[in-house]
């Protein structure tokens, strides 16, 4: 490990990156008829209950939206979430 590294800043994703998932939530949001408020009061919940029981990393957390095929109800919106867990947590019982 590079002693100085430890002392760089972290560098920010590229703006373009940024503005294209932006832009995709946006999309998605649209289609689902899913707002952007209540997606973030979804994730803030969903972060609040899991961290009870495990560490985990909450920049590389996934949460999506998004639309898939059922056999019997057509088109449905889905909950996709990428949760990178860093660690399980002891529960007291």
């Amino acid at each position: 490990m590079d002693f100085f590294s430890f002392f760089k800043k972290k560098s920010a994703p590229p703006s373009g990156s940024v503005a294209k998932d932006r832009l995709k939530l946006v999309l998605v949001h649209d289609r689902v008829n899913c707002s952007s408020q209540v997606l973030e009061m979804l994730k803030t919940d969903i972060i609040k209950v899991i961290s009870n029981y495990m560490e985990i990393d909450e920049e590389e957390l996934d949460i999506q939206i998004s639309q898939t095929q059922s056999e019997d109800n057509g088109t449905v919106p889905v909950l996709y979430a990428n949760i990178p867990i860093k660690s399980m947590r002891k529960v007291q019982d």
